[in-house]
């Protein structure tokens, strides 16, 4: 159901697993990271929460626990930020993020969800 509201979004959208594990992001994100999510598939946390080499806004990497999805995924408590992204076209990109986790009845945590926008550098 998250995957199908995700998708009809027009604002970038990305859904984790419990784990950390990549289950979807949709047409709105793909125009941000450069790539199609055809094209990849699920990816795990390690794999995405690196591959678009995250770094603060003053150019410094960031390590993983510090990205609002991990944060989230960590806590199971909403995180926010804005940091910078090379994505895989080439293009370093601010984006800010908000991250909640997704809690289903009685109080099994399903994951969470991203929803992301583009700022000016």
């Amino acid at each position: 159901m998250a995957r199908q509201f995700g998708d009809s979004l027009s604002m970038p959208f990305f859904l984790v697993d419990p784990e950390g594990n990549l289950l979807f992001y949709n047409e709105a994100a793909e125009g941000i990271l450069g790539l199609r999510f055809t094209d990849t598939g699920g990816m795990r946390v390690e794999e995405w929460a690196t591959m678009f080499k995250p770094t603060d806004l003053e150019g410094n990497p960031l390590p993983p626990e510090d990205l609002p999805l991990v944060r989230t995924l960590s806590t199971k408590l909403p995180a926010h930020g804005s940091f910078n992204i090379d994505n895989l076209k080439g293009d370093r990109v601010k984006i800010t993020v908000t991250s909640f986790p997704l809690v289903g009845r009685p109080n099994r945590y399903l994951g969470a969800i991203a929803m992301f926008w583009k700022d000016e550098l």
